[in-house]
């Protein structure tokens, strides 16, 4: 759910590209639900019969016939649009449709076009055991490789389970996998020790909204969320945060002339811009990786185990390890692991202790510039963070100012001054040391607590950023 946050890594499409639009031709007539196919009941998903239902053991003449379509007429409108424009398109392509396509695939080859793996059918993975799943992808591999000679380096499964894209990452071999909607960038994703490239895919800017209840109803509508699409991500590029385009086609559904032609005004408004990158989803994988290579962080809170999360976060709340242990039993994950993100689950447990046991966090802060730090038996951070504020080089004026208020302060309120000294001088200190010692006890402990998490993620930066 953190994903790049609020600083996304600059693309660097190549030549300074603002966009990259990359256009995915889905090539799925032939794999789908059929009984000619060994399946038990007709397709019903993505069609012009919208809320098609299956018919269990019997054909849907209709429904075979508008795949067929795609086959026969739509795969070819489509082809020479993007031909005579000079786009260079990615298909994900169902294996047993390829197989039953020679003459599609052979122009796709011809015209350089990258051919992804669409899995093995055109069917729904969402009840598959991760075993029987595996034996789909491993036959969906074979037989791609044998119909157009190259083992695929993209997946898309689309009608995936929750295990499609570790049982990819787990398989190995792929440049990217495609089955994630979560981002307009790629992205790395780690499982099983494997880093796999992530280059999510769309289901907003994609013909399959002609074919369900809440879509488009004309080429017009099509036009328009696409243009405004890559206006809102052309400006943001030229902004200097450039992203990523995906377009989803079907030779089904866009392939139909009305369909074709507000895709080719979209195709000549996108054109009519400079700084626009059009590329197949094998040239965004292979930029991606070079540009940016995954890159490991020394700490990884959500992967530790207790005793190394408790060793290493143990005392970002001063000799208070209550606040770590509580944040590893609770919930921790991938959005965890950067410093602002481990704050937040630390501090959530500080909010939700006790009045007592936040005191007792408090009373664990040593005085500044006090006994302890004259007998060097300050914790490291503490040590640290008072030498960086000249605490340990304070005049016999300074020392004895600062022992005044140490006592006046904590007779008054209970526990020790605490400030988050990073970035202050001695005479700052000083000066919100008086201030703060007017304060009535309420506000003040509401203060104190403010800058025990204000240090906690100061210690947490030092470790994650």
């Amino acid at each position: 759910m953190h994903g790049y946050g609020a600083t996304p890594p600059g693309a660097a499409w190549p030549d300074g590209a603002a966009i990259a639009v990359q256009f995915v031709i889905n090539y799925e007539e032939g794999g789908e639900n059929c009984l000619l196919h060994g399946d038990a009941a007709s397709e019903a998903f993505l069609s012009e019969v919208v809320g098609a239902s299956p018919w269990p053991a019997k054909r849907h003449w209709n429904m075979e016939s508008i795949y067929e379509y795609g086959a026969r007429a739509g795969f070819w409108r489509l082809h020479r649009l993007f031909t005579d424009a000079g786009i260079p398109v990615t298909v994900y392509g169902i294996a047993t449709a390829l197989k039953r396509s020679p003459e599609q695939v052979s122009a796709m080859q011809e015209s350089d076009w990258e051919i992804a793996s669409h899995g093995l059918k055109w069917i729904e993975y969402k009840d598959f055991s991760p075993e029987a799943e595996t034996a789909d992808i491993l036959q969906a591999i074979a037989m791609h490789e044998a119909v157009t000679g190259e083992r695929p380096r993209g997946w898309y499964t689309g009608r995936c389970s929750v295990n499609t894209v570790d049982l990819v990452t787990e398989i190995g071999g792929f440049d990217y996998v495609s089955d994630t909607y979560c981002d307009d960038l790629p992205y790395w994703y780690r499982h099983a020790g494997r880093d796999q490239l992530v280059i999510p895919y769309t289901l907003d800017a994609n013909d399959m909204r002609f074919a369900t209840p809440q879509g488009f109803n004309s080429g017009d509508q099509f036009f328009t969320y696409l243009k405004d699409s890559f206006d809102e991500l052309y400006l943001e590029g030229r902004e200097g945060r450039p992203k990523m385009m995906n377009i989803g086609l079907h030779c089904r559904l866009a392939g139909r002339p009305g369909r074709a032609r507000a895709l080719r005004r979209f195709i000549d408004y996108a054109r009519s811009h400079d700084k626009v990158w059009f590329a197949r989803r094998i040239d965004i994988a292979r930029h991606w990786t070079e540009r940016h290579p995954p890159v490991r962080p020394v700490l990884v809170p959500s992967q530790m185990d207790r005793d190394a999360f408790l060793e290493h976060f143990g005392g970002i709340f001063e000799h208070s390890p209550f606040i770590a242990e509580r944040a590893f039993e609770d919930e921790l994950g991938p959005v965890n692991d950067t410093a602002s993100g481990l704050h937040a689950a630390l501090t959530y447990q500080f909010r939700r202790a006790t009045p007592e046991e936040r005191l007792g966090v408090l009373n664990a802060h040593p005085d500044l510039a006090g006994k302890l730090a004259t007998a060097r038996r300050l914790t490291a951070d503490s040590a640290a963070e008072q030498a960086g504020a000249g605490l340990d080089a304070l005049t016999d004026g300074e020392r004895a100012r600062f022992t005044k208020l140490n006592e006046a302060y904590k007779e008054k309120f209970g526990f020790p001054f605490i400030i988050a000294v990073k970035g202050l001088t001695k005479a700052d200190i000083l000066a919100a040391f008086e201030a703060r010692i007017g304060n009535d006890r309420e506000t003040e402990f509401a203060a104190a607590c403010g800058q025990v998490e204000r240090i906690a993620k100061l210690r947490l930066d030092a470790l994650l950023s």
